[in-house]
């Protein structure tokens, strides 16, 4: 789950804050975490009952057309997002003087280094060890020194309500539920449940992982819409910040030094934890796609080569394009979570059929409580992104 706190999630939270304060962005951000729980318990659910990732589990029961299909969608959009991933360590990098090329290597020898041991195990710990820096957003926030009065106002009625032009707000709303409610979220969690080796006895504690991370997670992403907010506050302009994404360096003389600096080590953070996680996602996907290949941070690079390839490759590609010169850096981070929201409903169906399908899950199968709920969430994210990619299209020929 904090893994969901990635280079885009902090920056559309950060562009939120700065754009139109706590009022509305609080309480919604931490409702969509409430989503991304009900979608990863079903997707934990599944890979702990099956032994199956989200990938293998498709081609089993759709067929080998629709597995492709969901891999391929996946490989275009992680590759997207792994570019916003990327960005977000090059923007907190630069803010200590450090040049673009040392966070896109950073970035890629992270991903091999990580899966260099040929253990799950030595991943994991790897990948928990970095998302725990996420908490340094919430000691970036203490440090605005902001009002208790003004939060609690903002969770409580969820105003002021964002005001301006439609289709910013559209693509921030779209680009905040993208944010938690994302495609690689359902690879990695169902394949890293079932890599991991988990069975239907680990489910209760799987559901007190996913709780705690979830708690953990929307904490985080709360508190960066709360230390950017004086930048709204002060009536920063933020249009400035399209070419770099520096937040940290405008908040500099706004809310001084010490949150400035947090802030920028969470965004290298951000990035890092997610550059391992979704490059692993697109991993599992290749793997599981590929009749006969393997498909584990168990298995060695000779047993398992399209999938330590991918892991590594993805980076690779995603650090590669970063470089380019004159890349407009935060819209390309926020349009990348729109582009997660868009392509979202039609792997949350796959999933909740097979989360329904009392052949593979026995008495497992969701509640209809859960039903309930998901169905809503599904409806949320289709309706969200597509009035967001309406609105953006007719904005194009005006």
């Amino acid at each position: 789950m904090l893994g969901e706190n990635d280079g885009p999630s902090m920056l559309s939270y950060a562009a939120s804050g700065a754009q139109y304060g706590i009022g509305f962005f609080l309480p919604f951000i931490a409702v969509t975490f409430g989503a991304a729980y009900v979608v990863q318990e079903m997707a934990m659910r599944l890979g702990a009952v099956t032994h199956r990732g989200y990938g293998e589990l498709v081609c089993q029961r759709f067929g080998p057309f629709w597995g492709w299909l969901t891999a391929g969608d996946l490989v275009v959009t992680n590759l997207i997002t792994l570019i916003t991933e990327v960005i977000a360590i090059r923007a907190g990098m630069a803010y200590f003087g450090l040049p673009a090329w040392v966070a896109a290597l950073s970035a890629v020898l992270l991903v091999g280094v990580s899966a260099s041991g040929g253990r799950y195990s030595r991943w994991e710990r790897v990948a928990m060890a970095l998302a725990l820096f996420n908490l340094l957003f919430v000691a970036a926030a203490w440090l605005t020194h902001p009002s208790v009065d003004a939060m609690a106002h903002a969770m409580a009625t969820w105003t002021p309500l964002p005001t301006g032009k439609a289709s910013d707000i559209l693509l921030l709303l779209a680009s905040n539920i993208g944010a938690t409610v994302t495609p690689w979220m359902l690879f990695f969690q169902q394949s890293a449940s079932a890599d991991k080796g988990m069975t239907p006895r680990d489910i209760a504690q799987g559901r007190i992982d996913t709780g705690i991370g979830t708690v953990l997670a929307a904490l985080a992403g709360c508190a960066t819409v709360v230390a950017a907010a004086p930048l709204f506050t002060h009536g920063v302009d933020t249009t400035n910040l399209q070419g770099g994404t520096g937040f940290a360096e405008a908040m500099l003389p706004v809310v001084g030094r010490p949150a400035a600096t947090l802030f920028a080590i969470g965004l290298i953070e951000a990035g890092a934890v997610a550059m391992l996680t979704i490059s692993a996602s697109t991993a599992y996907a290749v793997g599981e796609v590929i009749g006969g290949a393997g498909h584990s941070f168990n298995r060695s690079l000779r047993d398992a080569p399209a999938f330590h390839l991918a892991n590594v490759g993805m980076a690779a590609v995603a650090a590669a394009i970063v470089l380019i010169p004159g890349m407009p850096l935060l819209s390309f981070a926020l349009n990348a979570n729109l582009l997660a929201t868009v392509l979202m409903p039609p792997a949350l169906l796959f999933l909740l059929i097979m989360a329904n399908d009392r052949e593979l899950m026995g008495a497992r199968v969701n509640r209809r409580s859960t039903n309930a709920v998901a169905i809503a969430i599904a409806v949320l994210v289709t309706l969200a992104g597509s009035v967001a990619a309406i609105v953006a299209f007719v904005g194009t020929f005006q």
